[in-house]
């Protein structure tokens, strides 16, 4: 299976759209093979500001339909109790907002950009996706995550080097309750981050510390730049410590 022949056959579909590496590059090749595609955006709590903007730009960049669906995650108590299976009723949440709304546009095939490189066994929302029966084309046509960089940047799509970003509720340990108040502190904690030049990096949320992860080139610039960094994040956590550990082993 190729992505040429899924669209040919799939040429009415929508999209369960991020705006992150993957599904801009899924959008663009939809676009590419005449499909007739809307692009989804669910919008919560979990997804930072500039997710929505680069949703929004790549969609404007590619000339591609999209809709916007505004949704309350955090008035579902069993995501909000963040157990060991979040990721599954977020997903579940996430993707019956898009079929409803794409079953009232027309659309009957929803698609999502898990690709090849993603491990089924460890991903709780994969369950959610099969069960909703959400088709993943670029792991169906064999498309890793390194594949996808490559073909974005052939494409000139400005998402091709743009780092793996999880929702902002991955930050908070598994068993602490997700509040609107605790992902405010984390947004604006990694914000202050960004500002700053990093840009792969995790602020955690243990209780009222702040566990920062930089990859390994990261954490000596870090160190050298503690006080203005413990002087950005102090108006929100109370302790702020440096992970020593490469961030990419962190996950």
């Amino acid at each position: 299976m190729t992505l040429e022949r899924f669209f040919k056959e799939n040429n009415k579909i929508a999209l369960g759209f991020s705006g992150g590496v993957d599904s801009s590059y899924l959008l663009w090749a939809a676009k590419k093979y005449n499909a007739d595609i809307m692009a989804y955006y669910v919008r919560t709590r979990f997804q930072p500001k500039f997710e929505y903007r680069d949703a929004i730009r790549l969609a404007n960049d590619l000339n591609a339909k999209i809709t916007v669906i505004d949704h309350d995650i955090l008035a579902h108590s069993a995501i909000t109790a963040n157990p060991c299976n979040r990721c599954y009723y977020c997903k579940t949440e996430i993707f019956s907002a898009i079929c409803e709304k794409a079953l009232q546009d027309g659309y009957r095939v929803i698609i999502d950009g898990t690709n090849a490189s993603d491990d089924a066994e460890d991903r709780p929302g994969m369950k959610a996706l099969k069960e909703l029966k959400v088709i993943s084309p670029l792991r169906e046509c064999g498309i890793t995550k390194s594949d996808i960089r490559r073909l974005s940047k052939e494409a000139g799509l400005f998402t091709w080097d743009k780092p793996a970003y999880a929702c902002l509720a991955t930050r908070i340990n598994t068993g602490s309750k997700i509040t609107a108040e605790k992902l405010e502190k984390i947004e604006k904690s990694e914000g202050f981050l960004f500002d700053m030049g990093f840009v792969d990096f995790r602020v955690r949320m243990y209780y009222d510390i702040a566990k920062l992860q930089f990859t390994e080139k990261d954490i000596k610039r870090a160190f050298e730049m503690r006080d203005i960094i413990l002087a950005g994040l102090s108006p929100y956590f109370e302790d702020i410590v440096l992970d020593m550990k490469d961030r990419r082993t962190n996950g």
